[in-house]
């Protein structure tokens, strides 16, 4: 095995998340790669999060006293170090040995939350007890109810200050890649055998998650999905629990088990942000579920404005989806975001080299957000907007 983790060899150092998305997919067996990696149906609005970030032009400046540049800013009551969140990751724990873990702590040694999963390995309590800072708890809306308010009353005893409710989820999405891996449905005979022989390929990830990483079950879900170390079973659950009749009413139900902070994520559309707001959420992430539920709808680049345009500054709107540089960070909050949450650059980094990759990535977002801020003439995140983008500026 290399420094990195890998047991293939590999000539140069990390050096961006694209390249801790190599190292994942060398150390990853491809069933747990491509549910990180993939999207829904041809992954058309998965490529495009990234695709139209990438388009976007930053307006360099030259001749001015950049000599010092801050990042931090306040975020739902919480002073950040700079304006990036660790998104919620399901079965984390799986890439990682007890990668939620490893990932709360970067994050904490950077100054910035982590948002716990409903869907995590790692229990909101085991969390907890890892780290010394408060994080964030994602949920979903489940038909037992019950599961639900037994998790946001396990996240308040842990000191989560932000519930991160996620609302696009009433209809599971098609991920072409999941079913034929086998992760959304039963294998014939001959596919188990081929998926074996997969797992057994990758000895690292066996010695570190499969055998260290134990127990593999979903740490929040153990009453709600017996012998839930099974993404078959899991996958059953999800079809059974996950709510399509949730609608704007819900909220009040929320609010009554929750006195926290209340964001919810998956706005795509203006109106939506609107609704959002005057049912009493505190923040909106616009998000589309990285290009993982329904495609074909807008890349959240191409969203973000009008939400933020509709609620002005009734609400901080955070955004998610094809985060992978700094510079990204840069442009979304130049379009309007108050912060950015990353997801998969966290779960490509994990799978590289644990809690060691997810920091490495953290500092290289930082320091591209330095250099983005520094070239394009802005020494205060509170101070981007479209000026510091090509054609935007007012």
């Amino acid at each position: 095995m290399n420094l990195f983790g890998s047991d293939r060899p590999m000539e140069l150092a990390p050096a961006s998340v694209r390249d801790y998305r190599e190292l994942a997919r060398r150390r990853l067996p491809r069933q747990l790669f491509d549910y990180i990696d993939g999207g829904a149906y041809e992954e058309t609005t998965m490529e495009a999060n990234e695709s139209e970030l990438r388009h976007i032009q930053l307006r360099q400046r030259v001749m001015r006293d950049v000599s010092v540049r801050n990042m931090s800013t306040e975020v739902l009551g919480q002073e950040l170090a700079m304006p990036v969140a660790l998104a919620p990751v399901g079965l984390g724990g799986m890439f990682a040995r007890r990668a939620e873990v490893q990932a709360a702590r970067a994050a904490e040694r950077f100054g910035i939350p982590f948002c716990e999963s409903t869907v995590s390995i790692c229990s909101i309590e085991e969390v907890a007890e890892a780290t010394t800072q408060p994080f964030w708890y994602q949920l979903y809306v489940m038909v037992d109810r019950s599961f639900a308010e037994d998790l946001m009353q396990r996240a308040a005893a842990a000191g989560c200050p932000v519930l991160v409710l996620t609302v696009d989820l009433a209809v599971v999405g098609a991920r072409y890649r999941d079913t034929r891996n086998g992760m959304s449905g039963k294998l014939p005979p001959a596919k188990k055998v081929l998926r074996a022989l997969d797992l057994v390929s990758h000895p690292a990830w066996v010695r570190d998650v499969a055998i260290g990483g134990r127990p593999l079950t979903f740490g929040n879900l153990t009453k709600a999905v017996p012998g839930a170390s099974s993404p078959y079973a899991f996958r059953q659950w999800v079809d059974s629990q996950f709510d399509p009749s949730v609608t704007w009413d819900d909220l009040a139900w929320v609010r009554k088990h929750w006195n926290g902070k209340l964001v919810l994520k998956g706005i795509l559309d203006a109106e939506d942000a609107r609704k959002a707001v005057d049912h009493g959420a505190d923040g909106v992430i616009v998000s589309n579920h990285g290009g993982r539920q329904l495609d074909d709808v807008p890349a959240t680049a191409s969203a973000l404005p009008a939400v933020v345009e509709a609620i002005g500054d009734q609400a901080p709107v955070l955004v998610d989806g094809g985060i992978r540089s700094g510079l990204d960070v840069v442009k979304a909050l130049a379009l309007g975001a108050k912060a950015c949450l990353i997801g998969r650059a966290w779960a490509y980094a994990a799978a590289a080299r644990g809690e060691v990759g997810v920091k490495h990535v953290l500092a290289i977002i930082r320091n591209e957000m330095q250099v983005a801020m520094g070239l394009t003439g802005v020494t205060d995140v509170a101070d981007l907007d479209r000026s510091a983008l090509v054609n935007e500026s007012a």
